[in-house]
């Protein structure tokens, strides 16, 4: 098995925060450093800054990893590092050892996944999965028909023209839209493009995940159905 797998499958990290470790030299295997895309087999004595990873293992029944649906507050960001004051680790202090699914910005707020399982992260995040995302975003000027048609179309954002994605009006100063790419500060930076300033920006939909009455701050286990149209096919939840 790929050292980065048997990392990430004991919940410690995603596979690509396990090869920063591994390339930052904290990462032994029978206690000599390992190297990015080593191998480790049964047996072998795996240990991250000097400490021993345990194998995750689940009662009959019972799920072997953590997945979570949080209502990020407004200056929470999403990041592992325990260096950072207000990281999201840390604000959800959640008994597993869990990661951000993705991104959403410090001044967002809204609908973010977290996991303590590695091996989901890419699958859900890759481009080619389109997972919807939905997004109410209120501005500080009046929304017309025509910026919600240009946004509609796809904008100039990071040196590239967004894809094309859904959008509807949500009052004079507002309007709803669904992405299928997630660009850093994307919206933001289209809603620049027509002048306009985000005031508040939540997202409210990731997939079949819905925010609903979720208040800011709290969290709730997402449901079966919901892990098998996140993934479909996929299994070991």
């Amino acid at each position: 098995m790929r050292l980065n797998k048997h990392i990430s499958d004991t919940g410690a990290c995603s596979r690509r925060e396990a090869d920063r470790l591994i390339g930052d030299g904290r990462v032994t295997v029978n206690g000599q450093r390992a190297r990015v895309g080593a191998e480790v087999g049964e047996g072998d004595l795996v240990m991250v800054d000097g400490q021993a990873l345990q194998s995750r293992t689940a009662a009959p029944g019972k799920r072997r990893h953590a997945y979570i649906a949080l209502h990020k507050p407004t200056g929470i960001t999403c990041t592992t590092e325990a260096s950072v004051r207000g990281n999201i680790v840390d604000f959800v202090d959640h008994r597993d050892r869990i990661f951000p699914i993705g991104r959403l910005d410090k001044d967002s707020e809204g609908l973010i996944l977290l996991t303590s399982n590695g091996d989901i992260v890419n699958a859900i995040l890759r481009a080619e999965h389109k997972l919807e995302k939905e997004y109410l975003v209120t501005v500080n000027h009046a929304v017309t028909h025509g910026i919600l048609r240009g946004m509609a179309r796809g904008v100039p954002v990071h040196g590239q023209v967004t894809l094309p994605c859904r959008t509807g009006p949500l009052g004079r100063f507002g309007f709803r839209i669904t992405l299928v790419q997630g660009l850093n500060r994307q919206i933001r930076l289209m809603a620049a493009h027509f002048d306009l300033r985000v005031k508040q920006l939540v997202r409210v939909r990731i997939g079949p995940v819905k925010l609903a009455h979720l208040k800011p701050g709290q969290w709730r286990n997402l449901t079966d159905a919901e892990l098998r149209a996140l993934l479909p096919g996929h299994a070991g939840f």
